[in-house]
């Protein structure tokens, strides 16, 4: 029998060892990181050579060697210049600095477009990074200016933002994604704006969590409602595999979405919905062990359909904020996935050789499924989403903006 002081020296050690693996871990995912971001910094000095000037990218067809374009009014036009200044704040890269000041000249005209709800993707996630690395008020005026076109968009009727217009296909549309704009409401009413968005932004939040999941807390896509009466209309998946699938990059953005309310509110049943939603995602039986979605839970050729890379990258960010939020059990399980979904997008498996993938970074993303659209090709927002969830994993998240 083990007298207790052999025991004491015996846990001591364990201990030991524990806390000097733990260490070396975080040392070589910040060497990482760190190798990460010169790389990326190199990519988007290729990428922003072949960029017009009065364009974003938004893809790169390898078929073509071509590189896809957007105007400012895409949904995506805001993530180049954010990346650009995430890269740039990393590595002190004046070239992106300056490439990135000429694109938020070329953006910021869109802080009065009120045709869609994407004004949060838009111009938080270019002009909010932008102030937040540089402190201009006049970023800040945008943002502010952002918010107040979004609220036009409420409709008092669903208690909603209203997606996307009415067309053939749709009455007034909400769909899941809009729950990442809210981050702009909520920072312009905590920064001295309107209070109302705040109440603007928990009024969607609220509808959002009673009528868009299911009992399994996946998320349908799109809830259209009758306007006029306020009722859900119909429920589909216009971006999966059928309206009953679970989208990933849908079920992202709702556990990125309810997480960041949480920060804003303290709202406890946002945690809980986050909390939901991602056990939901990790305890998946089609998740692949290398925690990157294929880009439909319930695609029906699973283990052989595509994989997302821009879903697993906003499901780390998300996670790594999760963390700070969860009990201790659960904070540790969302750290690790989130490491485990770090370590394998870096991969030659996910990330670009250096000079190819058109200058973008992640190669494997899916946009549009079903509409035959940026199939299995590098995205703006799978770029932005892996450098923030980078910077959150080696700086701690307490940089949110």
């Amino acid at each position: 029998m083990l007298n207790m002081k052999v025991l004491r020296l015996i846990i001591s050690f364990f201990f030991i060892s524990v806390f000097c693996f733990g260490q070396a871990n975080k040392n070589l995912m910040r060497q990482l990181i760190d190798d990460d971001m010169k790389f990326a910094a190199q990519q988007y000095r290729q990428l922003m050579k072949d960029v017009p000037p009065d364009s974003m990218p938004r893809s790169y067809d390898a078929s073509k060697n071509k590189l896809v374009f957007s105007n400012t009014k895409w949904w995506c036009s805001g993530f180049y210049p954010g990346t650009l200044w995430m890269i740039y704040d990393a590595t002190k890269d004046s070239i992106l600095k300056t490439e990135a000041e000429h694109r938020l000249a070329i953006l910021e005209k869109e802080k009065t477009y009120t045709g869609n709800h994407d004004l949060g993707f838009m111009m938080f996630c270019s002009f909010g990074n932008a102030y937040a690395i540089t402190h201009k008020p006049e970023y800040k005026d945008v943002i502010f200016t952002s918010a107040s076109s979004l609220t036009t968009r409420y409709r008092p009727s669903i208690h909603s933002i209203q997606s996307w217009d009415s067309s053939k296909n749709f009455k007034c549309p909400v769909i899941i994604d809009n729950m990442m704009n809210l981050e702009l409401l909520e920072w312009v009413a905590k920064n001295g704006g309107d209070a109302r968005f705040d109440k603007i932004a928990v009024m969607h939040a609220n509808t959002t969590l009673k009528n868009h999941f299911r009992p399994d807390y996946s998320s349908y896509h799109v809830v259209d409602y009758d306007l006029q009466t306020g009722a859900v209309a119909r429920k589909v998946t216009h971006q999966g595999y059928s309206n009953e699938s679970a989208w990933a990059r849908g079920q992202a953005w709702g556990l990125y979405g309810f997480t960041i309310m949480y920060r804003f509110t303290k709202d406890k049943i946002y945690l809980d919905q986050a909390n939901k939603i991602a056990a939901f995602i990790l305890h998946h039986p089609n998740l692949p062990a290398d925690k990157i979605p294929y880009w439909d839970f319930n695609a029906p050729d699973v283990p052989n359909a595509l994989r997302d890379a821009s879903a697993a990258a906003i499901i780390s960010s998300a996670l790594l904020e999760l963390s700070e939020y969860a009990d201790n059990e659960w904070a540790n399980t969302y750290y690790r996935v989130a490491e485990t979904i770090l370590r394998n997008l870096s991969s030659e498996k996910y990330k670009a050789a250096i000079g190819t993938n058109g200058g973008f970074i992640l190669q494997h993303g899916v946009g549009h499924m079903p509409n035959k659209t940026e199939i299995d090709v590098p995205l703006t927002y799978a770029d932005y989403y892996f450098i923030e969830a980078m910077i959150r994993y080696k700086n701690g998240i307490k940089n949110i903006l």
